[in-house]
């Protein structure tokens, strides 16, 4: 028995040897095979992103011969070919179109921010009867789907005489923003409420606690709210569209769908002015880009 013992003894170790040196083995050929899926999968989402620019970039510079040949990947043939963006500023009326949506982008951004802070303000500073169940409206409000109330919404502008102009689209923006609301509540939830009492202790008013302490701790959020928020309303399409029929009052996006006629779209023309519209928001997006990540998880930890 002792002899039997001792000679299974060095196969069993050569054995546990064996296993362990595949174990490092396998471990790393499944993380080879991770991280080979991981950046696999980065790759096929950046060409499905960057394929629809790539297209909208190279029929900007096609005419409508090379449009109709039905390759919206193939190179134009004169790549320096800007009458397509001619005809977006004057067909389109891209300069009017530029001028209303920057009239309701200033105004709407402006708006949320301080309706916005002020009700994050009122909401985490102040004792008042029913507090939670206006929060919890705030929360209902989220969930119900705009279609359903759109035909409400369409009267109540219409009775404010706000239909067919510029305000109808800034009242809208600056009044259905909940999001805002529970970004300024996280943040005003980090800061101390001391520096209220002391501000308050040198006779300071409510207004002007939130005008001189809070609003000025409130810089990320505030850069968050106007990046997201100003991306959304530079991008919109069906609040204009709506509200604002007028030939002069259109924005950069309808002002798109006048290419659009009865026997077909103009693509090469669409193109053109959709370049036009993503240039500006791609440049102040990879400028303050930081600033929205900042933003986020700064008001995630405090």
């Amino acid at each position: 028995m002792s002899l039997s013992t001792q000679r299974d003894r060095p196969a069993a170790a050569r054995r546990d040897t064996s296993v362990g040196a595949h174990g490092p083995r396998r471990r790393s050929r499944l993380g080879l095979a991770l991280s080979t899926g991981k950046y696999a999968s980065l790759i096929a989402a950046s060409v499905v992103m960057l394929l629809p620019l790539a297209a909208i970039l190279l029929t900007a510079f096609k005419n409508d011969k090379e449009v109709a040949a039905g390759n919206p990947l193939s190179l134009p043939h004169n790549p320096f070919n800007l009458r397509n963006f001619e005809t977006a500023f004057s067909d389109g009326h891209m300069l009017q179109a530029l001028f209303n949506t920057a009239f309701i982008l200033v105004f709407s951004v402006a708006g949320t921010v301080l309706i916005g802070s002020m009700a994050a303000y009122a909401i985490d500073r102040f004792q008042f009867r029913l507090k939670k169940l206006v929060v919890a409206m705030f929360l209902v409000a989220t969930l119900v789907p705009s279609v359903t109330t759109q035909v409400a919404t369409f009267q109540v502008v219409n009775n404010l005489g706000l239909f067919d102009t510029r305000w109808a689209p800034v009242a809208l923006f600056m009044g259905t923003d909940i999001i805002a609301i529970y970004i300024f509540l996280q943040f005003i939830r980090g800061i101390p409420t001391s520096l209220d009492e002391a501000a308050r202790l040198d006779g300071a008013s409510s207004l002007r606690i939130y005008w001189t302490v809070i609003l000025p701790l409130l810089r990320p959020a505030i850069a968050t709210v106007v990046i997201v928020k100003g991306v959304a309303v530079y991008n919109d399409f069906y609040t204009p569209f709506l509200y604002m029929p007028s030939e002069n009052l259109g924005t950069i996006s309808t002002s798109l769908f006048r290419f659009k006629g009865p026997f077909g779209a103009h693509w090469e023309d669409i193109s053109a002015g959709a370049v036009l519209v993503i240039v500006p928001t791609l440049l102040i997006f990879l400028f303050l880009q930081r600033f929205i990540y900042n933003g986020f998880t700064s008001g995630a930890t405090k």
